[in-house]
């Protein structure tokens, strides 16, 4: 595909695309590690007992949803490519098309995204750390407090840097897929075709079962994009971006599919749906039942969930200091330490999980939580998402691009499945969800009313024309904001006197 190269936009002073980018810690193999180590946190050692409360129909709608992912990572490495400064990804994709506040509304929605997953991922992992100690009955201070420390851990990881977080993730990564590999691929000689029950076992509609699967299963995919919001600490980005989400979500999507179905084979339906930690009954039924197979499996989950949320960390304090460099996010989250490292994002953005799993757990316990965290933390990400697919829609149907047959009709296609797979996430989470981030959003206007007036004092941007008298605008030196069209922004618009 031949491509034209990228016309600056008028709010940004884009360099040329062929700039080199600054060069980055995290390679290929890291960037990979990064991405599967985000979308696989505990949410697949929980997953198995959601999925079963829809039936085995629910395989088929993980599947789905993988290659929907898929096609996502294709287009964030599409987007990467073309636009000059594509720090923050997401966030830099929207910007670059549909201006600042564009990419405000995306950096905001995914900032809530970020944190609001990373406290539905501690809850799963809580789930398992209880299991991992014996913690029965546990108190609600109890689940807040195991929360708490699996927040802060991966905290104190990204603050002591990045080279230590890529270390941790590149482990973490290691030390998760080895049992994971296991059961999907020993489990198999284990399964017995009574345990998977019925194909739909929601009690409603076959549309009812896909509701049910879908919540989950749109989560543990979330994370493919985070190599493109990480985009400033990869090296060579234009190339590795797009090919370690592609990688790491295949990779993901292949282990979701056979570990999700062999346990769904290993324990009974009526025994596996509801359950929070479905993997250690899926181990005694393959090894035993003696102490050791659980407490393996729940130190693997342990170790899983903090992999995920290390590398979360990083992500929900990456695209908020992007933004805030351009004056497009509350300033302090600009602020960095120690070879770029986003300090106060991280404190903050983990500070608000740790509120957020507190009025969680003041009225939930257990599967319930992780539930309404990941339906919460679906539809802000769908935003994002949309926008996303929205300005390589807007891209390919400009003139700024080479036209060439195959490979236009091909990211279109792409890029239209994008849009769609965005509006389906929003779609299946339900009303309640959609009314919870709605308003989350709507929180977001009036910070971006006082930043973009800061900015305007500033004379990052130019002021908008304001009318004194009927028919006539006040604008500098008596100029008129008609007398050069074809340079809107050449003229610095005046304030309107007081009169």
């Amino acid at each position: 595909m031949t491509l034209a190269p990228p016309k600056p936009t008028d709010h940004s002073a884009a360099a040329p695309s062929d700039v080199p980018r600054q060069r980055g810690t995290l390679g290929l193999g890291s960037a990979t590690a990064l991405v599967v180590g985000s979308i696989i946190g505990t949410g697949v050692f929980t997953m198995p007992g959601v999925l079963a409360q829809a039936g085995t129909s629910s395989i088929l709608v993980l599947g789905v949803i993988a290659i929907g992912a898929l096609l996502l990572g294709v287009m964030f490495g599409q987007l990467t490519k073309r636009i000059p400064t594509s720090d923050g990804g997401l966030y830099a994709y929207s910007r670059h098309e549909f201006g600042d506040f564009a990419g405000y509304l995306t950096a905001w929605c995914y900032w809530i995204t970020a944190w609001a997953g990373n406290a539905a991922i501690v809850s799963s992992w809580v789930l398992y750390v209880e299991s991992l100690f014996s913690i029965t009955h546990p108190s609600a201070w109890t689940n807040l407090g195991i929360a708490l420390l699996g927040l802060w851990i991966p905290a104190v990881v990204n603050l002591v840097g990045v080279k230590q977080m890529a270390w941790f993730q590149n482990v973490s990564v290691v030390l998760k897929f080895l049992p994971l590999l296991v059961v999907g691929v020993v489990g198999w000689f284990f399964v017995k075709s009574a345990n998977f029950g019925p194909f739909n076992a929601s009690g409603g509609s076959l549309y009812s079962a896909i509701g049910i699967a879908a919540g989950v299963a749109l989560f543990s995919f979330i994370g493919v994009e985070c190599a493109s919001i990480a985009g400033a600490q990869v090296k060579n980005p234009r190339v590795n971006v797009g090919r370690a989400s592609v990688l790491g979500t295949a990779a993901s999507a292949i282990l979701y599919i056979a570990v999700s179905a062999v346990v769904m084979g290993l324990v009974a339906q009526p025994n596996l749906a509801g359950n929070g930690a479905p993997f250690v009954d899926a181990f005694q039924t393959m090894f035993g039942h003696a102490a050791w197979v659980g407490k393996l499996v729940a130190a693997t989950a342990v170790v899983s969930g903090l992999g995920a949320l290390n590398g979360w960390t990083l992500v929900t304090a990456e695209m908020p200091r992007a933004a805030a460099k351009d004056g497009l996010f509350i300033p302090q989250f600009a602020k960095t330490f120690r070879g770029g490292i986003p300090w106060f994002g991280i404190l903050v953005s983990t500070a608000i999980a740790s509120l957020l799993m507190a009025f969680a757990y003041s009225g939930n316990t257990g599967l319930k939580v992780f539930t309404y965290l990941v339906d919460l933390s679906v539809v802000t990400v769908a935003i994002p998402y949309l926008f996303s697919a929205c300005a390589q829609l807007a891209y390919l149907a400009s003139r700024r691009r080479t036209v060439n047959g195959w490979a236009l009709a091909r990211d279109l296609s792409i890029a239209g499945a994008s849009v769609l797979f965005s509006l389906w996430v929003a779609f299946t989470a339900g009303y309640q969800a959609v009314y919870q981030a709605l308003l989350m959003l709507l929180i977001g206007l009036p910070i971006y009313s006082f930043l973009k007036a800061r900015r305007e004092r500033r004379g990052d941007v130019a002021e908008p024309v304001e009318a004194t008298t009927p028919g006539s605008a006040r604008v500098h030196n008596g100029a008129s904001p008609l007398a050069d069209p074809g340079r809107p922004h050449a003229l610095r618009f005046s304030r309107p006197s007081s009169r």
